[in-house]
């Protein structure tokens, strides 16, 4: 396993995106396959899109989505979140100080592209069919963020470096026709043929799981779309997964990405390594400036909720948030709650911090489920209440909360699906409890595709004393300006705070 790792790392070194790089100037020509195997080239570019998945986008999204807020004095890192917290949405548009998001999402997809190619070349149809579900994903991601983006012209290397713009929703029909493809290209897949193994760090080479994830990927992309009157199209596509027939992942099916941490500087887990302990074992800065919420600490308050003290620290035996953008000097580290890890909890793994060497979280049980148990409201599926129930039940595995405490948490009016006046809402208060840290950026997209944004705290460095006044999509990149400048004047003025991306209807 740490040979894979140091793999990975070389692979990843040799596809450093500089920010002030256009998205197509990369070292790496999808029309041209390199003699790298397929079995090397892959577990580095999933190790890159869990990156951005647990890095930058959930950072953005648990500010957003109002887990995040931080100390306001001692050994603190005030440049955290700095953006997110003063909803710096332009500021985050440039290179220096922005955040990447666009050009490391199209450097990934040029990674699986060439994935994609050089396993078709070869007829190794299974990784042929993982690489177009990654393509998937990362182009819905794209329009979750800035709506319509570069898709059937993308991804040609200097055959075509200014792309034509397509419209978001014609983005996400084209994401779940590939990752269509990608399940019928596994399932298609020779038994002879090259299939992956240690190198697939997510499923480690369970291609049904493989499988049952696309489908939960294509799942989500629907409900994204519940509001948006395609009910034609989503029913359609529900058809195409039941007949497939694999289903979505279910109770102890998460997607969990492990290339092999270990205790050493570099190789930790990246979520552990930032905001709780370096390898030496000393604190960073990002533990002593991550603090959650006094919204989220109300919320697991109001529910008696056994996830509380399984997250974070209690001071003098209660639990203190901070208001989301404070400055005051009352909400120091002494006074405030930190993360819980196993220093803290007699050597045991916590909630969100077990091990340095813990899994990466890409798509848990626990959403699955949820996603699930939504549809099933909706009339899509069946067993809303069991799916829910399940929901919650895995949510507090992994939280390590012992099971026999479900039965009182959900006997709770505030708790319980059957006693909910509006039961898609109960599903997604406790899906936002659920995914805390672990995939903010959901949490965000759930909150604006049912217009629940101002349910969450406001941030008291927002730039208007609007109490809507929230973002909504992200801007396109100052370095796609500089290189497709006609194609970005074409999608018109954007303004981050009243444009929507197409579902946020």
């Amino acid at each position: 396993m740490k040979k894979l790792f140091s793999l990975i790392l070389i692979a990843l070194a040799g596809t450093t995106f500089t920010a002030c790089d256009s998205f197509l100037d990369t070292n790496v020509n999808p029309n041209a396959p390199t003699d790298v195997p397929v079995e090397q080239k892959l577990p580095a570019a999933l190790v890159k899109t869990v990156n951005l998945e647990t890095g930058a986008l959930n950072q953005l999204g648990a500010v957003w989505a109002g887990y995040w807020a931080k100390a306001t004095d001692g050994p603190v890192n005030t440049s955290l979140f700095r953006l997110e917290e003063t909803y710096g949405v332009e500021a985050m548009s440039f290179d220096r100080d922005g955040r990447p998001i666009w050009e490391d999402s199209y450097t990934t997809l040029v990674n699986y592209k060439d994935i994609e190619n050089s396993a078709a070349a070869t007829g190794d149809l299974a990784y042929v069919g993982i690489a177009k579900i990654m393509q998937g994903w990362h182009f819905m991601r794209l329009v979750d963020l800035y709506n319509n983006v570069p898709f059937s012209d993308a991804l040609q290397g200097s055959t075509n470096v200014t792309p034509k713009y397509e419209d978001g929703q014609v983005v996400y029909d084209g994401a779940i026709n590939l990752i269509t493809a990608g399940i019928q290209d596994i399932k298609a897949a020779p038994a002879l043929s090259k299939k992956p193994v240690t190198d697939d760090v997510i499923f480690k080479g369970n291609l049904t799981l493989w499988v049952k994830f696309a489908n939960t990927i294509k799942l989500r992309a629907l409900l994204r779309q519940s509001e948006a009157g395609r009910e034609g199209y989503i029913n359609d596509e529900l058809a195409k997964i039941k007949q497939e027939g694999s289903g979505f992942l279910g109770a102890g099916e998460s997607a969990l990405v492990n290339p092999g941490y270990q205790i050493t500087a570099g190789l930790q887990n990246p979520f552990w390594d930032t905001y709780y302990r370096n390898q030496a074992g000393a604190l960073t800065t990002g533990y002593n400036t991550l603090r959650p919420t006094a919204y989220l600490v109300q919320q697991y308050k109001e529910r008696n909720d056994p996830r509380l003290p399984r997250l974070y620290r209690p001071v003098n035996g209660n639990y203190v948030g901070v208001p989301l953008g404070a400055i005051s000097a009352d909400f120091t580290m002494a006074k405030t709650s930190a993360l819980l890890g196993p220093n803290e909890n007699g050597n045991q793994p916590a909630g969100l911090l077990k091990s340095a060497q813990q899994p990466s979280v890409f798509l848990s049980s626990f959403e699955s489920l949820f996603l699930q148990a939504e549809a099933a409201e909706r009339g899509w599926l069946s067993g809303a209440e069991q799916l829910y129930e399940e929901a919650i039940k895995e949510s507090f595995k992994y939280m390590t909360v012992p099971a026999s405490e479900f039965v009182a948490y959900n006997a709770q009016p505030s708790v319980n699906f059957a006693l909910a006046s509006n039961k898609i809402e109960r599903i997604i208060e406790q899906k936002w409890l659920a995914l805390n840290s672990i995939s903010s950026i959901e949490a965000w997209n759930d909150f604006r595709r049912l217009n629940y944004l101002n349910r969450l705290p406001q941030s008291l460095q927002s730039p208007s004393a609007d109490p809507d006044f929230r973002p909504r999509r992200l801007t396109y990149r100052q370095s796609e300006v500089y290189t497709n400048s006609e194609e970005v004047a074409r999608q018109g003025a954007i303004d981050p705070f009243r444009s929507r991306v197409f579902w946020n209807k």
